[in-house]
C-alpha cells in the first residue's frame, strides 16, 4: 500500500507541475507542424512537378472482342481500383482479380478527338515503348498536341522533311516567336498606347461641349479647342496608320511558316507555327536538357499571362495584382488604425462610451467578410465611386470611371477588413509603454503631442508591425469580398502601364486566391487546370510567406531599436 501510495503521490506531483501539459503541447505544434510541411510538399509535387517534361508512351489499348485502339500520351496518374467500381463492362472482360490498375493518360489533340484525358485499365494496354521521335506541341488554342513531325512548309511548299525536319522547324519556330513578340509589342504597347491617347481626346472634347453647356466658354473658344483636339487626333490617325501597315506586314509574315504532323492513327493535320508556343521531344531529352525545359516552364508559369481559360499559360497578372492590392490596403490601414488606438489610449476618456466602442471594434474582427464585400460595393463604388465620377470625370459619363469595382475599392475594403486587427494590437503596444516614460518626458518640457511622437509611437511600432502582418496574412487570401469589389477572371491590362497617371487604381485586376477558386471550380478542363489549382495555391502561401517576412524583418529591427528605452 504504500508503494502504491508513493507512485499516487509522484504521478500527482507530476502533474502539478506542469510538465505533462509541456509535452502535450510540444505533441500538438510537432503535429501541425508537420501536416503544414506535408501540405507544403504535396502542392510542390503536384503542382511545380506539372512543368517537368513527363515521357511520352506509344501502345495500344486491346480489349477482348474489339480491335486494338492506338494510345499515345503521358501517363498523368495511376489508381488500383475495384473491379466493382468498373461494373458490368469489368466483368464481360473476364478481369478475374478484385482489383486493377487504371491509368490516366493525357492525350491531348482536343480538336481532333474531342477529349483531353482518358482512363485505360493497365491489363489491356500491351506493345508500351518510348519513341524518341515523337513530339509535344503546345499551342496556343486546342490544347496540346502529340504526334510526330512529317514536314515543314513555306506558304504551303516542302521546306524540310525526313531528318530534316526537326532542326528546321526548330529554328522557324523560333522566327515565328520572335515575330510574335514584335505583334504583341505593336498591338498592346504602341497601339494602345494610341488607342489611350484618342480616349482622352475624346473625353476632353466631351468635356468642352459640357463647358459650352454650362456657359463657362463660348462657341469661339469650342471652336478653337475642337480645331487643337483634331489637330492631335490626325497626328495620332496618322501614326496608327502606319503602325497598322507594320502589323499587316508582320502578319503575313508570320502566317507563311507551318507544319504537318501526324496522329497515333495516321491521320495528318497542318499546324500554323503561329500558334505554337512549345514544340519539344521529351523522349529524347537528356537529365540537363529537361532540367533547362522545367526552370524554363516555371519562370514563364511565373512571368507569362494565362490562356486557355486560364489552364495555359502563366499567371503574373494574379502576382501582380495580388502583392499591390495588399501593399495599397497597407498604406490605408495602417495610418488609420493607428490614429483610432491613439485616439482611444491616449485621449478618449475611459467610460462606458469607449468601452462599446472597444467592444464593436472586437465584433467587427468577426463579421463575415463578404459583408465588407457587400458593405464596400454599395458604399465605396455606388456611392463614393458614382460621386467621383459626378465631380471629376463628368465627360466619361455615363461609362463609369470609378463608380465601378477597381483596385482602390477592393484595397479599401480589406483595409476596413484587417482594421480592428491593427486597432487592437496597437492599443496593447501603447499600454506596454511604461508610464514613466511618459512622464518623464512631459517632465523635461515636452508637449503631449512630443511625447507621443518621439517617445510613446516608436516603441509601439513592433507591435504596429504586429497588426500589420495579421492584417496581411488575412488580406492577402481573401476572396469572397473581392469578388464584388474589382477581381476578375482576366484582366486585360495591369494597373501600372506607360500611360499617364501611370498608376491606374480604377481598373480590375486578378488575384491568386480568386484565380484558384476559377482554375478549380470553373474551368472547362478540370484535369489540366488541377496542376494548376496545387501550384497557384503554393504560389500564394509563397507571396504571403514573403510579404510577412518582410514585415516581420521590420518588426525585428525596430524592436533591436526602441529596446533600450524600455530598460
Amino acid at each position: 500500500m504504500a508503494v502504491e501510495y508513493q507512485k499516487r503521490m509522484g504521478m500527482n506531483r507530476w502533474f502539478a507541475s506542469g510538465e505533462p501539459f509541456v509535452w502535450i503541447s510540444a505533441a500538438a505544434v510537432t503535429m501541425s507542424a508537420v501536416a503544414v510541411i506535408a501540405l507544403l510538399a504535396l502542392l510542390a509535387v503536384r503542382g511545380f512537378g506539372h512543368f517537368w517534361p513527363a515521357a511520352i508512351y506509344q501502345a495500344s489499348y486491346q480489349l477482348p472482342g474489339a480491335d486494338a485502339q492506338p494510345l499515345l500520351g503521358e501517363r498523368v496518374d495511376t489508381a488500383l481500383v475495384s473491379v466493382r467500381q468498373i461494373g458490368v463492362a469489368g466483368q464481360s472482360l473476364g478481369l478475374d482479380k478484385t482489383h486493377v490498375d487504371r491509368s490516366l493518360f493525357k492525350l491531348g489533340n482536343r480538336d481532333i478527338s474531342g477529349r483531353d484525358f482518358g482512363w485505360y485499365l493497365e491489363d489491356f494496354i500491351v506493345d508500351e515503348t518510348l519513341p524518341r521521335d515523337v513530339m509535344k506541341m503546345e499551342r496556343r488554342e486546342w490544347g496540346d498536341f502529340y504526334g510526330y513531325l512529317k514536314d515543314v512548309r513555306q506558304a504551303g511548299e516542302v521546306v524540310a522533311a525526313g531528318s530534316e525536319a526537326w532542326p528546321e522547324f526548330q529554328r522557324r519556330l523560333q522566327r515565328a516567336h520572335t515575330l510574335a513578340d514584335a505583334i504583341e509589342t505593336i498591338e498592346k504597347k504602341r497601339i494602345g498606347a494610341i488607342n489611350y491617347a484618342l480616349e482622352r481626346l475624346r473625353l476632353q472634347e466631351r468635356g468642352l461641349e459640357l463647358e459650352l453647356a454650362a456657359g463657362r466658354i463660348d462657341q469661339q473658344e469650342l471652336a478653337a479647342g475642337l480645331a487643337e483636339l483634331a489637330q492631335a487626333r490626325a497626328s495620332h490617325e496618322a501614326e496608327y496608320a502606319v503602325l497598322e501597315q507594320e502589323l499587316l506586314a508582320l502578319r503575313e509574315q508570320i502566317a507563311r511558316d507551318s507544319a504537318t504532323a501526324t496522329t497515333m492513327s495516321g491521320q495528318e493535320v497542318s499546324i500554323p507555327l503561329a500558334g505554337v508556343v512549345h514544340a519539344y521531344q521529351p523522349n529524347a531529352m537528356n537529365l540537363l536538357q529537361k532540367i533547362g525545359f522545367y526552370c524554363a516552364k516555371l519562370w514563364e508559369f511565373l512571368s507569362d499571362e494565362p490562356r486557355e481559360a486560364n489552364t495555359e499559360g502563366g499567371i503574373f497578372p494574379a502576382i501582380f495584382g495580388t502583392v499591390m492590392m495588399v501593399m495599397i490596403m497597407s498604406v490605408l490601414v495602417t495610418p488609420f488604425g493607428v490614429i483610432a488606438a491613439v485616439y482611444l489610449k491616449e485621449y478618449a476618456r475611459q467610460n462606458l462610451l469607449t468601452q462599446i466602442i472597444r467592444v464593436a471594434v472586437n465584433n467587427l474582427a468577426g463579421v463575415p467578410s463578404i459583408v465588407y464585400g457587400v458593405f464596400g460595393l454599395g458604399f465605396f463604388v455606388y456611392f463614393v465611386g458614382a460621386n467621383i465620377d459626378q465631380w471629376f470625370f463628368p465627360a466619361a459619363l455615363p461609362a463609369p470611371t470609378f463608380g465601378t469595382p477597381g483596385l482602390l475599392w477592393a484595397s479599401l475594403t480589406l483595409a476596413l477588413l484587417t482594421l480592428p486587427v491593427v486597432i487592437v494590437s496597437t492599443e496593447e503596444g501603447l499600454a506596454r509603454v511604461p508610464r514613466a516614460l511618459r512622464e518623464g518626458s512631459l517632465a523635461l518640457g515636452a508637449t503631449k503631442a512630443e511625447t507621443l511622437w518621439k517617445i510613446v509611437l516608436p516603441m509601439s511600432s513592433p507591435a504596429i508591425m504586429t497588426g500589420l502582418i495579421l492584417a496581411v496574412a488575412r488580406a492577402a487570401g481573401e476572396v469572397a469580398p473581392l469578388m464584388l469589389v474589382g477581381v476578375v477572371k482576366l484582366a486585360p491590362s495591369l494597373p501600372v502601364d506607360g500611360n499617364f497617371p501611370f498608376v491606374h487604381l480604377d481598373r480590375k485586376f486578378m488575384h491568386l486566391g480568386f484565380h484558384i477558386y476559377d482554375v478549380g471550380f470553373q474551368s472547362p478542363n478540370v484535369e489540366a487546370a488541377r496542376p494548376l489549382v496545387y501550384a497557384t495555391a503554393l504560389l500564394l502561401v509563397i507571396v504571403i510567406v514573403v510579404l510577412n517576412l518582410a514585415a516581420i524583418g521590420l518588426r525585428n529591427h525596430l524592436r533591436e531599436k526602441y529596446r533600450s528605452l524600455e530598460m
